[in-house]
């Protein structure tokens, strides 16, 4: 007999324990139909069944977490120049964070910018002009270096080489004398030869214009060579010298001292025109690409130099790669810093995760996308915070040897009350069982491992045999075939 004061099944009237290490539990939630309990005077509590449709649920424990958590260093060796955040300061995505020395490095990328801003720019008509006055002044320094260099070649000759030579300039004989024979004999041949190449020096400076000013240098360059080994030689004999009574060591030393003098104005004279050749040369190549435009090739090229000027001063930065909170700043100015050294952590703000842990046995049941619904400890069980399923690990994780899987949602929206490190509860929807018979597992009994139900029929219990559908945990039992709608059934089952 029903008694006549029934009562709606409730999932709030079953007790869900919570397993360690986040163990989960599949429950059933009624939809569409009710289970009305009441008790026989006779038998014990009994229910009737209304099949309905059961939203299928998957209940397991989970952790709060950052979407995004990460520690960050610097990529290569300095000594910290700035620290720009504080723990607990909110920063947006590219903020720096801090940054070592490194001042040179952005020199060279903010020139290595304007080469590049150059070049895409293309050539201006008052750059072609500079780079026009420039070549012009580069043949003039030239010019004035080669007409420089003779006169300097002719003075060391003729006013101070000469000093210590006898008729130089018919027959020239050493006025000292020096006991290495052919060491005379070279520097007297020398400075015989070396008027004829005065003479066709002469000319070619007389001759000189922007239109032949490259031809001229080199071949000044040659007639200085001569210059400077007839110097170095004199030089050599020079120090050499034998004082006697036609010339005191005193006069010897004077000449050295004069001759010093003149090779140090040819050497002056060989490094200017060397400088200047180099100048022009250089200046007249930046006239011609100037001229031309820049090609692809060279544009290309600059490119890839302010790619690799970004990627040394990048090293030099530790950016935010996310807006979020700084939870970690070791970072501190002077120190030496490496590359294996994480200083500073942020999580992203906004929308949290949910970690947890899906026991293999009801795994399949879960799949991104999945919905949920999630409490949070801090806040009670009348609280609800709407998830969803993104993500689940393809590979398990043992906890306390039993194998799971780490399952990531994410919650729907950003909510301030939601802090990392929280403990939840959470609720997966994995499906919908439609039209299904759903009871308490406890009254369900088994005889030779053949599960069977009580049914009361007049007045009585009668053993019913069922089949199971796959078995939800947690006190819950879907009942594919073996009752109907209407039956009355005991909640314990009759031994």
């Amino acid at each position: 007999m029903v008694d006549s004061k029934v009562m709606p099944f409730s999932l709030k009237n079953l007790v869900f324990p919570r397993w360690k290490y986040i163990l989960g539990a599949v429950i059933l939630v009624a939809l569409g139909g009710y289970f009305f309990f009441g008790r026989d005077a006779d038998l014990g509590a009994t229910m009737v069944i209304i099949p309905g449709d059961f939203r299928e649920q998957v209940r397991v424990s989970g952790t709060v977490i950052a979407a995004k958590d990460v520690d960050l260093g610097f990529a290569a060796n300095g000594r910290i120049a700035g620290t720009y955040a504080r723990v607990g300061q909110r920063v947006a995505a590219g903020t720096i964070l801090a940054q070592t020395e490194n001042g040179d490095l952005a020199a060279a990328l903010e020139q290595a910018q304007a080469q590049l801003a150059s070049l895409e720019r293309g050539t201006r008509p008052e750059e072609i002009a500079v780079a026009s006055s420039a070549v012009a002044n580069a043949q003039e320094a030239l010019i004035n270096a080669i007409q420089s260099a003779y006169t300097s070649s002719d003075d060391a000759i003729h006013n101070k080489a000469d000093s210590f030579f006898t008729t130089p300039r018919t027959d020239p004989k050493l006025s000292f004398t020096i006991a290495n024979f052919t060491l005379k004999t070279t520097v007297e041949q020398e400075r015989a030869a070396i008027d004829a190449t005065f003479a066709s020096w002469k000319l070619l400076v007389s001759s000189l214009s922007n239109a032949n000013v490259a031809d001229v240098a080199k071949q000044a360059q040659l007639y200085l060579k001569q210059v400077v080994t007839f110097l170095v030689d004199a030089n050599t004999a020079l120090n050499q010298g034998i004082a006697d009574q036609n010339i005191s060591a005193l006069t010897l030393a004077s000449y050295v001292s004069t001759l010093a003098t003149g090779r140090t104005n040819v050497n002056n004279a060989v490094s200017a025109i060397s400088a200047d050749m180099a100048t022009r040369e250089s200046a007249e190549k930046n006239l011609t690409l100037l001229r031309a435009g820049s090609t692809p090739e060279n544009i290309a090229a600059q490119q890839a130099a302010v790619a690799a000027a970004q990627a040394s001063l990048a090293k030099t930065r530790v950016i935010a790669p996310f807006g979020g909170t700084v939870t970690r700043m070791d970072a501190k100015v002077g120190e030496i810093v490496s590359p294996t050294d994480p200083l500073i952590s942020m999580q992203s703000d906004g929308i949290f995760q949910l970690e947890t842990f899906v026991p293999e046995v009801i795994i399949a049941r879960v799949a991104v996308g999945n919905p949920s619904t999630t409490t949070l400890d801090a806040y009670g069980s009348s609280v609800e915070f709407p998830a969803t399923v993104i993500a689940v690990d393809p590979a398990e994780t043992v906890k306390d040897g039993v194998p799971t899987y780490k399952t990531t949602l994410s919650f729907l929206v950003a909510d301030p009350r939601i802090r990392s490190g929280m403990t939840a509860d959470v609720i997966v929807e994995t499906g919908i069982l439609p039209n299904a018979i759903v009871i308490p597992a406890g009254a369900v009994g088994k005889k030779d491992a053949v599960p069977y139900v009580s049914v009361v029929e007049k007045g009585t219990s009668v053993e019913r045999t069922v089949t199971l559908g796959p078995s939800p945990a947690l006190g819950q039992a879907h009942i594919l075939s073996g009752l109907s709608a209407g039956d009355i059934i005991l909640l314990s089952p009759a031994p």
